[in-house]
């Protein structure tokens, strides 16, 4: 994990109760817990690790709403306002700014998918337009790269999810949420059909529901249920570099890296044209389900079968509440950076912006995507648990959009009109 990241002071202790119990720590739990809070709505937000310790604080930190499916737009365009809102709202300065993100086209192709894109999102007023090799140019200069357009959408931003989450977070305690940490929830308590608590590992608390924003975790947690989540793991390398001169503050996207200044003088780069897929016993069990994706996106997967696998094998898929879990075998999922994903990042973005080869490497790190069949998030009641909402399979999005889908999941938990149509992640639609 990057090593700047923020700690969070939390209390040790369980209550006996609460109103809404949250299952995970990351940015999509805790602003949630925040919305709550904010609403006067007793919440305990419980997570087996730290809080942002997974992939809340292992992203790229873009916010964007360029090249995502058209009804996931307005989640996004939400999450822009609530994130230009945050140093207010909780007192701190998150990152966050409004810098833009510009994607490349080095095809004909690649450049006729971003104006399909723009078609299919025109009726909802984005500043999203294609750009020439000549603006690209001007907007990112002392390029050398062979690129035929791109498209720029300069009301995107960044933030720093190393501070985000738990700025967030300490906002949520003080004005009275209950946060506690190193505390696994092993599964729920049941009463009259209905959810009536959680089991943890240190002991019950009931409560009136549950939102379980647990990311790649929750498909282990439903299944001990018996519901089916549907998603897989992947997982990202990231590289951060020493503070040098860049060429922008824009955060761009070529078809085989990216790059975004960091709040610290580096920049951030990942091999954008590559994922680590190792399998395990879930890419078998529902493989087929992502045969679509695999058809369109499947280059983009570096597939490897190794110890992974039969690690995974011996966590447990099954279990009761007096029995220990797999989340407190492992509490923080910590794969490592791929040196060789990392190089050919750095390697492609020098081909392109040569001012790279100053860069100087100040850290690296990986963290794990769960990817749904259709990209998007699910943020839903489960109908087979009345009590039970889930807000997981941001599939790499969570960041961007985390502090509009906490708030949507807030308001399906507690009845609030939601921020946005929550149609598009309803969770029967697989």
């Amino acid at each position: 994990m990057t090593k700047t990241l923020d700690t969070v002071q939390t209390q040790d202790q369980l209550p006996e109760s609460t109103t809404v119990v949250v299952i995970g720590g990351g940015i999509v739990g805790v602003t949630a817990a925040l919305t709550l809070a904010e609403r006067n709505i007793p919440v305990v937000l419980l997570e087996k690790g730290h809080i942002g310790g997974e992939q809340s604080s292992r992203n790229l930190g873009w916010i964007r709403k360029t090249n995502r499916h058209s009804e996931d737009v307005p989640l996004a365009a939400a999450a822009d306002r609530l994130w230009a809102q945050m140093p207010e709202r909780i007192g701190h300065d998150a990152g966050y700014k409004q810098a833009g993100i510009m994607f490349l086209a080095k095809t004909e192709e690649q450049l006729a998918a971003s104006e399909g894109w723009l078609k299919s999102v025109q009726a909802l007023d984005l500043d999203s337009h294609l750009l020439s090799k000549k603006e690209i140019d001007q907007k990112v200069p002392g390029g050398k790269g062979d690129w035929v357009g791109g498209i720029y959408t300069p009301s995107d931003g960044r933030a720093e999810p190393a501070v985000a989450t738990a700025a967030m977070a300490k906002k949520a305690i003080e004005l009275g949420a209950i946060m506690v940490q190193n505390c696994a929830v092993r599964t729920l308590s049941m009463s009259g059909g209905k959810v009536s608590g959680v089991v943890t590992e240190q002991g019950e608390i009931r409560c009136e529901q549950v939102l379980l924003a647990g990311g790649a975790w929750s498909r282990r947690f439903l299944g001990n249920l018996g519901v089916s989540l549907y998603t897989l793991p992947l997982i990202c390398s990231v590289m951060r570099t020493k503070p040098m001169e860049g060429p922008t503050d824009i955060a761009v996207g070529g078809p085989d890296f990216s790059f975004r200044k960091h709040q610290g003088g580096g920049f951030i780069v990942t091999q954008r044209g590559a994922l680590d897929a190792k399998l395990t016993l879930d890419h078998l069990l529902i493989g087929r389900r992502y045969l679509s994706q695999l058809r369109t996106q499947g280059g983009f997967l570096r597939v490897s079968m190794g110890r992974e696998f039969f690690k995974d094998l011996t966590l447990a898929r099954r279990w009761k509440g007096n029995q220990v879990t797999p989340f407190e075998k492992i509490r923080t999922m910590d794969p490592q950076a791929n040196p060789a994903l990392n190089n050919e990042a750095i390697t492609n973005l020098r081909k392109a912006w040569p001012a790279f080869e100053a860069a100087e490497l100040e850290e690296a790190w990986a963290g794990v995507i769960d990817i749904t069949p259709d990209s998007s998030p699910v943020i839903d009641h489960v109908k087979s648990i009345p009590g039970l909402t889930v807000a997981t399979g941001f599939s790499g999005h969570g960041f961007g959009t985390g502090p509009a889908a906490g708030q949507l999941a807030a308001d399906l938990v507690s009845n609030h009109e939601p921020i946005v149509n929550p149609a598009p992640y309803r969770f029967d639609r697989f």
